[in-house]
């Protein structure tokens, strides 16, 4: 069950640093050391370790681990229709939305007269998808990764996805996969999975980029595959989900209750955290999450996460936004009296949600932002997934004679600040050239 109401402003600091902690923070080291060995493991034998993994790790055997088309085509085939009339909804509102932040491909500015710089962009060519399908399955999150990846354009586009009991992948996956332009889906999971997209195996091809969350373990494993020579790079640190939401004493303690249980859901090291402006609305909450818990299918789940998830109350709704961007969440949940007039003092944040109609619930399926966000506390520094992720800059720059001959002082210059002769020399030489011929380019 939630923390009993605690008043922020009573807690010293180490008290008020323990509060805001998040849980599983204890093991990171054995969980790091568990992850290198699997990593190791996956680069030395491949196939073999993958298959080993699976059946220590998940039980399951997998004989051949890419989906071929048959099995594609009878999982999109067994979906229920409404299921799928859903997850395509889904696809068009995240279309819509990612499609509106591509920005022009290229720019180009004479910065002085002769030098003419330009940045360039391009999709990335080869990303790698993963999909968590722990105890439950999450189509959505294929949606999220495979529609901007879509829409960037990226040449190569894998995903990968843990499989059931049996070896199959959940059809809702797989459907929502190929619909928003997924050609290839792996069942393997797990951090042998980020290890084996970062590397190549004889099955699964090596990527340039790996996106999407997971448990500590496949963040752990996005992490440390980033950090190798020759390993890919990652979106963003994103592992167990985290909510935070404010809530004033107009608030709707039932409306409050089921946000925080629509993330304490997600899995046990989930983080639900309550900061109200009432301790009378803070009570309140606390007596409706007995009330909804009686029936939630995800209950023992649920109490886990909601164990280790406190209940905080401040002076104000500026105070509150305060200790918000101190623990920066995945996302903030605003259920205040006109929760615009608040924005602009949020800092840390992977994505908000606005007032009593705007549940979180609707981000993570089909309001059309990206689910994919920053968690434990990166939201101070990485933002939440979108097109850009996918794409790759590149500068160009061009100088005429007259322009290398304007700027060759301050190249020299500087050159000679720093103690690097060849630079100087590269442009002396140039302008020493263009003084003896003229205009000859």
């Amino acid at each position: 069950m939630l923390a009993t109401p605690v008043a922020w402003n009573d807690l010293d600091a180490s008290e008020q640093v323990r509060a805001l902690r998040r849980p599983g923070a204890a093991n990171a080291d054995e969980i790091s050391d568990g992850v290198k060995a699997i990593i190791d493991r996956v680069v030395r034998e491949g196939d073999a370790a993958l298959r080993e993994l699976s059946l220590e790790l998940d039980d399951v055997g997998v004989d051949s681990f890419e989906l071929s088309s048959k099995e594609i085509q009878a999982a999109m085939a067994s979906l229920d229709e409404a299921d799928a009339a859903a997850i395509e909804a889904a696809i068009a509102n995240v279309r819509k939305f990612h499609q509106a932040q591509i920005r022009p491909s290229s720019m180009t500015v004479e910065v002085m007269p002769g030098i003419c710089c330009e940045k360039l962009s391009h999709p990335i060519e080869s990303v790698g998808l993963y999909v968590p399908a722990g105890s439950a399955p999450l189509p959505s999150t294929a949606i999220m990764l495979a529609v901007p990846a879509a829409v960037a354009g990226c040449p190569q586009r894998i995903l990968c996805t843990p499989p059931d009991e049996s070896g199959a992948v959940h059809p809702a996956i797989v459907f929502a996969a190929v619909k928003s332009g997924v050609e290839r889906i792996f069942r393997v999971g797990g951090a042998q999975a980020i290890a084996a997209m970062a590397f190549g195996t004889e099955s699964i091809p090596r990527v340039a980029r790996i996106f999407g969350p997971g448990n500590r373990w496949v963040t752990t494993a996005k992490t440390l595959v980033s950090s190798m020579a020759g390993g890919p790079s990652i979106d963003m640190p994103a592992g167990p989900s985290e909510v935070l939401v404010i809530a004033d004493s107009n608030a709707d303690p039932d409306f409050v209750a089921l946000d925080l249980l629509s993330q304490a859901e997600h899995g046990p090291d989930s983080h639900a955290v309550l900061i109200s402006t009432s301790h009378e609305l803070a009570t309140a909450v606390r007596r409706r999450l007995e009330a909804h818990l009686g029936d939630l299918p995800r209950r023992d789940i649920a109490c886990v996460a909601l164990a280790h998830s406190p209940s905080l109350v401040v002076d104000s709704v500026v105070d509150a936004v305060d200790v918000s961007n101190r623990y920066a969440p995945e996302h903030l949940i605003l259920q205040v009296d006109d929760p615009r007039r608040y924005l602009d003092s949020v800092r840390n944040a992977g994505s908000v949600f606005l007032g009593r109609w705007s549940p979180e619930a609707v981000g993570d399926y089909c309001s059309g932002t990206n689910h994919v966000l920053p968690t434990a506390g990166y939201a101070r520094s990485y933002s939440g997934l979108g097109v850009d992720q996918f794409m790759r800059q590149m500068t160009v720059q061009e100088l005429s004679q007259e322009g290398l001959r304007s700027i060759a002082g301050t190249v020299e210059r500087l050159a000679g600040l720093e103690g690097l002769a060849a630079h100087a020399g590269a442009v002396r030489a140039r302008v020493r050239l263009t003084g003896n011929t003229g205009d000859r380019q």
